[in-house]
């Protein structure tokens, strides 16, 4: 597969105030948050000139600086316009949205209190997450090496740059193996999220997610609580025990890439993608579609 490298590209990044060429929005080599993950993100999506819940993702991007210990040199009105204007520069509608804030050069070691908050926001063409020929029978997963830490080993709130190290890998792993991701447990083998993306999981007629006390709560996972429970779905959150993922019937997946996507296979169990999958795929795609006419 051939990929147009990330820093040869036409276009334009926003970055620390200004809209800067795309391929000279650089940072030193000795940059804090390269040697200790110093760094933050967002994951955002822009449906028809629209950014999906563009102040609550800002807004978390705050509170994940703050987590680590440093603070947003701007106000997140200023980051939500920055991103509706860096997606304009580069003439995007429909596109992938990625803020980010981080710890500059100013200060080398574990200390950083010297160090300069950088903010960058660049945008991008999106298409499907996973492989869009295995949507309608559920993508495959196998299960991840790593585990998602406890909460007071790693400040598992926060969307860090730190805690998708093991995402990485294990998402390595299972495309090696022919899988589309993998699904993580937590330090307690409770069920927890795949790499990048929260799990639902359907068992007569209920649907159950897991409690999110070590990992996010993504943005995209609330939304579709909210339409499930608006379809009359129960939706039970509560911690799952990896023996019992033989016992669900249907498995879907959520987040701002992901959107809604239906599991067919998690390791040794299969699943059959049904109407409650299908009915939220639709409706999440219908909501996001009538945010952008309503504004």
């Amino acid at each position: 597969m051939s990929l147009v490298p990330f820093d040869d590209r036409d276009g334009w990044i926003w970055m620390d105030g200004e809209l800067v060429p795309w391929r000279e929005a650089k940072v030193h080599v000795l940059t804090h948050a390269l040697h200790y993950a110093s760094c933050v993100f967002e994951g955002e999506r822009m449906y028809d000139g629209e950014i999906f819940k563009l102040t609550e993702h800002n807004e978390r991007l705050f509170r994940s600086a703050e987590i680590l210990d440093f603070q947003i040199p701007f106000t997140v009105a200023e980051i939500d316009e920055a991103c509706k204007q860096t997606a304009a520069s580069n003439g995007l509608d429909n596109c992938y949205v990625r803020p980010l804030a981080w710890r500059g050069p100013e200060q080398m070691g574990v200390s950083a209190q010297a160090t300069r908050t950088h903010v960058a926001i660049a945008t991008w063409p999106w298409g499907a997450y996973y492989d869009a020929a295995q949507l309608r029978k559920g993508i495959r997963l196998t299960y991840a090496k790593y585990k998602r830490p406890s909460p007071e080993t790693a400040p598992t709130s926060a969307k860090a740059a730190g805690l998708y190290m093991i995402c990485t890998i294990s998402k390595h792993a299972a495309e090696k193996d022919g899988y589309s991701d993998a699904l993580m447990l937590d330090w307690r083998g409770y069920v927890a999220e795949t790499t990048s993306a929260n799990i639902f999981l359907v068992r007569d007629g209920v649907i159950h997610t897991p409690k999110p006390d070590c990992f996010l709560d993504g943005i995209t996972r609330r939304s579709v609580i909210g339409l499930a429970k608006q379809m009359g779905f129960e939706v039970v959150e509560r911690h799952i025990p990896g023996e019992e993922l033989g016992t669900f019937s249907e498995v879907f997946v959520t987040g701002t890439a992901a959107e809604v996507t239906p599991v067919g296979e998690i390791g040794e169990h299969r699943y059959t993608p049904g109407n409650i999958t299908f009915s939220l795929m639709d409706d999440f795609s219908r909501m996001v579609r009538r945010q952008a006419v309503a504004a």
